[in-house]
């Protein structure tokens, strides 16, 4: 039986090619936490997570002195049994960011580990159940861009043979949202599919207001429309919205998801494979929403998600926000408006490695007694 004799830990901070701006924040960084796992058969697995500009050396901090410990001696192959004793092992912390942040990294490492071993890449090993999925962009949508930005950057990706735009909104005044919306909409035809994203900027009462224009336009969702922890708003936000309400960059835990999900208050699930602590807890919670007919569309980290849609059934769209063409080789395939998973064995991205080691601000080695 093989076992973990070194775990390799490095943080690089990537800066947005573009400027982001949504209704609650501005996206400047993106700290990447990387886990780098050995075991005693010479196999290696990375994987990673990430922060947008803020608790990185807190991750680091975790995975240094009480996750990454933890691993060394550890059989690799039991992944779900590793997950679980990191996370009680951990409970204090439990749930929240930091720690599910801690754990993506370990976890999709130790997938990265196990596709490698199998020769197979992880959409496959995960399920295997498409061979491509259609893609919408979010990189020309934020809030703080103009309305004639909003309308070329839709008009190209149109032309790229992508099938959706996501729009940020969260304007001072309905009006404001409702002119960005029909300028867009004019500009693409009923064929091509508008996503707006509130981020979280709402009360209940403007919500619903709000949800009458998104109708209005053929909106295909309604994300974040409300603060994450508040099931209850949004039920009460689903019985007056025709558009589809979207939820789950903000929640950490398979638990969460399913109280959403018993409640009825989110029609379109959007885990975050970082956020929930890596791909073990994602397809859980991909399954269980597939069993109450219920679309996984994920948030963010495109390179890895496209691997983890294509693995299953319900999952209809992968949002377009490069962020990782400096610390990569390949950059992810796209033809015709459709992502297409690599076939080679492990995640399916193609890590510089020396270009990581670079850019790092954080690097660490832990081995049996260190």
């Amino acid at each position: 039986m093989a076992t973990i004799t070194r775990v390799e830990l490095q943080m690089v901070d990537l800066i947005p090619k573009v400027k982001r701006v949504d209704a609650i924040q501005s996206f400047v960084s993106q700290e990447t936490p990387f886990v780098t796992i050995y075991d005693s058969d010479g196999a290696v697995g990375r994987g990673y997570s990430y922060t947008i500009g803020t608790g990185g050396p807190s991750v680091m901090a975790l995975l240094r002195h009480s996750l990454a410990p933890a691993l060394i001696g550890r059989d690799p192959d039991r992944i779900e049994g590793i997950w679980r004793d990191l996370l009680f092992m951990t409970h204090a912390t439990a749930v929240g960011a930091i720690t599910s942040l801690a754990l993506a990294a370990i976890d999709t490492a130790l997938w990265d580990m196990r596709c490698r071993k199998a020769g197979l890449p992880l959409w496959k090993a995960a399920g295997g159940s498409r061979a491509h999925v259609p893609l919408y962009t979010t990189e020309g949508g934020w809030l703080h861009l103009e309305t004639a930005a909003l309308v070329d950057d839709a008009v190209e990706m149109q032309a790229r043979g992508f099938r959706g735009s996501k729009i940020k909104i969260g304007c001072d005044h309905i009006s404001e949202d409702a002119a960005r919306l029909a300028a867009v909409r004019a500009a693409v035809g009923d064929g091509y599919e508008i996503m707006t994203d509130a981020n979280q900027g709402f009360t209940l009462s403007e919500a619903i207001r709000r949800a009458q224009l998104l109708q209005e336009h053929g909106v295909g969702w309604f994300e974040e429309p409300l603060p994450g922890d508040d099931v209850g708003a949004h039920v009460e936000l689903s019985r007056h919205c025709t558009v589809p309400i979207a939820v789950g960059e903000s929640l950490y835990s398979v638990s969460q998801f399913k109280d959403y999900l018993q409640s009825g208050a989110a029609s379109i699930v959007q885990v975050d494979v970082a956020r929930i602590g890596g791909i073990t807890p994602w397809l859980k919670v991909a399954h269980m929403a597939e069993a109450f007919n219920v679309m996984v569309c994920p948030h963010f980290l495109m390179e890895l998600h496209l691997s983890l849609v294509c693995a299953v059934p319900n999952a209809k769209w992968l949002e377009y926000i490069p962020q990782l063409e400096s610390i990569t080789t390949e950059p992810m395939r796209i033809e015709d408006g459709y992502a297409v998973p690599s076939n080679a064995p492990g995640l399916g991205i193609h890590w510089d490695s020396a270009g990581i080691s670079e850019k790092s601000l954080f690097s660490e080695i832990v081995t049996e007694g260190s």
